[in-house]
């Protein structure tokens, strides 16, 4: 009966399966056999409720369409479970975890200063709208240099000057916060569809925003200029 369920990582090698233990976020998820409880309430793989079963009767369920019977809310009363594909429910939330990795090493930094020209600010501006145009977040951050600390209003109102320059690509996860000598905010790009540039031209190609920090030789450019 154990070959029935490929997806389940059950294994007939207690050391093998203790590997998996301490290493697998899975390996704590209760599953077929595993399930010692008398009576459950039962989901089918469409999300239905088939009410409370013996966990018997719906472990066979689950084995009569090739599925697993898996343990999703174990502190209830009784336990609930669901029949569903073990192993490919493992894969999509590996996918999702491993997509979340990459998303956060997209970050790309723009850096400005109390006393930046106008021509600069919208040059730096242009950057921050093709990051952010290629899905990328984007950290502003402002440095202090020697008695500017004395006003850092004027700081201030630079990066929210440029929040607002943004508004149509991205929004501020937190508002801008002073850390030390310098002002830092991270913005997230808006929707695609959502997306209101007001320095690139409609159509307009830019350069592909790499999925590394660093791997951008024009980044250091762009995002570290002193103005």
């Amino acid at each position: 009966m154990a070959t029935s369920f490929p997806s389940s990582g059950g294994s007939g090698r207690p050391g093998q399966y203790q590997r998996r233990t301490n290493n697998d976020p899975f390996a704590a998820i209760r599953r077929n056999h595993r399930i010692k409880v008398p009576q459950i309430r039962v989901i089918s793989p469409e999300g239905k409720q088939l009410g409370i079963l013996a966990t018997d009767k719906a472990l066979a369920l689950a084995i009569q369409v090739g599925l697993d019977l898996v343990e999703v809310a174990p502190n209830a009363t009784p336990p609930v479970c669901r029949i569903m594909d073990f192993g490919k429910y493992v894969y999509e939330e590996q996918k999702k975890v491993s997509h979340a990795k990459v998303t956060a090493s997209k970050i790309k930094e723009i850096e400005f200063s109390a006393r930046i020209a106008e021509n600069d600010f919208h040059t730096k501006i242009r950057h921050a709208e093709e990051f952010l145009n290629h899905g990328a977040k984007v950290k502003l951050r402002l440095k202090f240099r020697g008695r500017e600390m004395a006003h850092t209003e004027i700081g201030f109102g630079v990066i929210t000057k440029a929040l607002s320059e943004l508004d149509g690509m991205g929004h501020p996860d937190s508002p801008p916060k002073l850390m030390g000598k310098q002002i830092n905010v991270m913005l997230t790009p808006l929707p695609t569809n959502k997306r209101k540039p007001k320095y690139l031209k409609e159509g307009e190609v830019t350069h592909d925003v790499p999925s590394k920090p660093g791997d951008d030789d024009e980044d250091d450019d762009h995002s570290g200029a002193k103005a």
